[in-house]
């Protein structure tokens, strides 16, 4: 099983869910079984952009700054998600963060985790929008805990949370990134995510079941 799975099992992945949850007006099984396509997809993204050294060094200078660095929106995430509203600036960094790492084809991002998890694609987008900062807030405080400074280690570190499902999750992600110049449509990656989940032992599924 994936270090995802571990991270989202978590008391921080466990407030992540049930926070989104409350402010989205949706069920935890339906918040879990949404995150669990949705992370490992950023994360898959993100794997693609750092096999490129451009990319690598791109996804280390954020990681590296304020908003990511050490934690980011995870030393305020009890805030962050219990008012009236997701913090803004949480939200729109987390718009930032998709329309790099997807290369503008977010929103097909999006449609593909609606059509697979059951939830309309305006709430898709907005839990992609945290969960992206949240992974980035991890990403960052790991990257610190364990001096990564390069390509190699930064491959390692995404490659590590994802497991055994990272070669699958990197080409989702692809398809994605690349839509437009291929043959892919929504239904067909939304098809791909479903197949895929069953066929890892879905982490949304797991959640699922340990939340009740």
């Amino acid at each position: 099983m994936s270090a995802i799975f571990d991270l989202l099992n978590s008391s921080m992945g466990k407030e992540l869910i049930g926070g989104v949850s409350k402010q989205m007006g949706m069920n935890k099984a339906s918040t879990a079984s949404a995150l669990g396509s949705v992370m490992p997809m950023i994360l898959g993204a993100m794997g693609n952009n750092a096999s490129s050294s451009g990319g690598a060094a791109g996804l280390l200078k954020a990681l590296g700054g304020s908003n990511h660095s050490g934690g980011g929106m995870l030393d305020n995430l009890g805030s962050i998600l219990g008012g009236s509203g997701i913090d803004e600036n949480v939200m729109k960094d987390g718009g930032n963060i998709l329309g790099h790492i997807f290369g503008g084809q977010e929103g097909n991002a999006a449609e593909a985790v609606s059509k697979a998890s059951g939830i309309d694609s305006g709430m898709a987008t907005n839990l992609m929008k945290a969960a992206a900062p949240f992974l980035m807030g991890y990403l960052g405080k790991q990257m610190l805990k364990n001096k990564v400074s390069d390509q190699g280690g930064l491959q390692g570190m995404l490659g590590g949370l994802l497991g055994d499902d990272n070669d699958a999750q990197k080409d989702i992600a692809s398809k994605v990134q690349g839509f437009a110049d291929n043959d892919d449509t929504v239904n067909g990656l939304a098809d791909l995510i479903t197949t895929n989940n069953k066929k890892s032992g879905g982490i949304g599924d797991l959640l699922n079941n340990m939340l009740g």
